[in-house]
């Protein structure tokens, strides 16, 4: 399946680290990750799934020299953010970090295009399912096969 993880170009680390956690995890059960490919959330589920050997698709925002140290392939949109429209329509679910507007512009995205939507300590949204932890949110994922 291919699996969006979306959140804020900044976090804190303790975010950072439960990103890169669900990048390795998605990975490591065959998942491709789809994200905006910079940083924060973005270059941390990247590098997760770099390191359990997987493969992470960033749509950017404009150019591909944008695409954080992570992503394996770098997709240049030109389209800023209505690139939000092709990452979550590219996606069979849709995992949510903490972040903004533009968090909350894909998850609205994704509710309104019937994609399931798991909340990883983001948006309190009607219609999200909640996990506590990466591993919750995997599990969650594997609902959907």
């Amino acid at each position: 399946m291919q699996i969006a993880v979306v959140g804020g170009g900044d976090c804190s680390l303790e975010v950072y680290d439960m990103a890169r956690q669900l990048g390795r995890l998605l990975a490591e059960q065959g998942h491709v990750l789809l994200c905006g490919g910079l940083g924060g959330v973005m270059e941390a589920a990247c590098c997760g799934a770099r390191e359990a050997g997987g493969i992470s698709v960033g749509i950017l925002p404009n150019d591909k020299r944008e695409a954080n140290r992570c992503v394996g392939i770098a997709i240049a949109t030109g389209m800023n953010h209505a690139r939000n429209v092709i990452i979550v329509k590219s996606a069979d679910v849709v995992i949510a970090l903490p972040g903004m507007h533009g968090t909350l512009s894909e998850i609205a995205l994704a509710l309104k295009m019937g994609k399931r939507v798991i909340s990883l300590q983001s948006w309190e949204i009607p219609g999200t399912v909640r996990a506590k932890t990466p591993e919750d949110a995997v599990k969650l994922v594997g609902a959907v096969i």
